[in-house]
């Protein structure tokens, strides 16, 4: 019988997925925190030594990976602003290929609906 993914599962693999894209980028890893609800969960930095904080979110499809919490990344955003990095945004929707409403099982296929990296900025007012 298979397995269905746990929300922690989901988040791991969204990880994955957003990891590969920062690795092919060119960003190094200072730091990875893979525990849900714990942000940022990839600290990088680039070849200029900027750092950059990066928020993974996955949700289930049909909802809208691309949608986030303004008010709550309005108050991350002071954080990375105050450790001097960027904040990058990563949305990752996740699906069974069989229909809306079924859940994603371990090791079998699954929809993948991911735009790539935000880069969101930090106005100073």
């Amino acid at each position: 019988m298979s397995k269905v993914l746990t929300l922690q599962e989901l988040h791991n693999l969204a990880m994955n997925h957003v990891g590969k894209d920062l690795e092919n980028r060119g960003f190094e890893f200072v730091a990875i925190n893979s525990k849900l609800k714990k942000h940022p969960q990839f600290v990088c930095i680039d070849k200029n030594s900027e750092y950059f904080f990066v928020i993974v979110r996955a949700v289930l499809l049909p909802d809208n990976p691309n949608n986030y919490d303004v008010v709550w990344m309005e108050t991350f955003k002071k954080h990375a602003f105050d450790k001097d990095a960027k904040v990058l945004y990563a949305g990752v929707g996740l699906g069974n290929p069989n229909g809306e409403g079924l859940p994603v099982y371990l090791n079998e296929e699954y929809l993948i609906e991911y735009n790539g990296i935000q880069f969101l900025e930090i106005p100073l007012n």
